[in-house]
């Protein structure tokens, strides 16, 4: 598994979704109102980064435009000062970079970023984002669905925690295209020597399991779970994992 512990600090404060988001209150996911709003809740935040067609790493959560800006095409077929032009949800938010995300942060609270991935063996974005951390003064760890990524990060970024995000049920049409094998290693953690976590980020409704229960039994490895949205969530999330990911309440 992992010959390292993984800091206090990840684990320490409930970690807000995307944020603080609020849409009715003009404060969109993934965008920096809604992580000045965790910030002055008292929360870590996490959020998740595309790349963009001239390979910058921004912060936005879908690999479509439509949902969160009503723009058409895809993220990685805009550059990066297009996809800033773009406001969230109708607000007056923008599409940040990474940069300028972690620019407004400065360290004022633990950061978890999500490197979303294709399952395509592709590293680009997961460079860019160590690149662009590796720059960055504060606590800040990085995670993805896909093992290649997370065991590419043990050289990309030596020195950050590393988290491998997991489910044990693979419904979503972005796992059709990964054999069953491929499935089953990945809802039980066949790949962990390779991708040697320092912590696991597990979806709550399938607590407990015997991976999550092993690595922090075993092998000193923290959960987090995600995403919480209810009080039987949140007793899930109490009795199985160390953190939470939550949106929609404070807890």
């Amino acid at each position: 598994m992992t010959d390292r512990l993984a800091p206090g600090w990840l684990t320490a404060r409930p970690i807000a979704h995307r944020g603080l988001h609020d849409r009715a209150a003009g404060l969109p996911e993934n965008t920096i109102a809604a992580a000045e709003a965790a910030i002055a809740g008292g929360y870590a935040i996490e959020c998740d980064v595309q790349l963009s067609r001239d390979g910058e790493a921004m912060v936005f959560h879908d690999s479509g435009l439509g949902r969160l800006t009503g723009a058409d095409g895809l993220v990685r077929e805009r550059d990066a000062a297009d996809l800033g032009r773009l406001t969230v949800l109708g607000s007056a938010e923008r599409v940040p970079t990474l940069g300028d995300f972690l620019a407004r942060i400065a360290g004022r609270t633990p950061l978890i970023v999500e490197v979303k991935t294709r399952h395509d063996g592709d590293l680009a974005l997961a460079r860019r984002t160590a690149e662009i951390v590796a720059a960055y003064d504060g606590p800040v760890a990085l995670k993805s669905f896909d093992p290649v990524i997370v065991g590419a990060l043990a050289e990309l970024s030596p020195g950050l925690p590393r988290g491998i995000v997991a489910e044990s049920r693979h419904e979503d049409p972005a796992y059709a295209h990964l054999t069953e094998a491929a499935r089953h290693g990945l809802a039980n953690l066949l790949h962990v020597a390779d991708s040697r976590p320092d912590f696991l980020s597990w979806r709550v409704d399938d607590l407990p399991n015997a991976a999550t229960h092993l690595c922090r039994l075993l092998g000193r490895m923290p959960v987090m779970t995600w995403t919480v949205r209810n009080e039987a969530q949140v007793k899930l999330a109490r009795a199985h994992a160390d953190q939470m990911v939550f949106e929609g309440f404070r807890p």
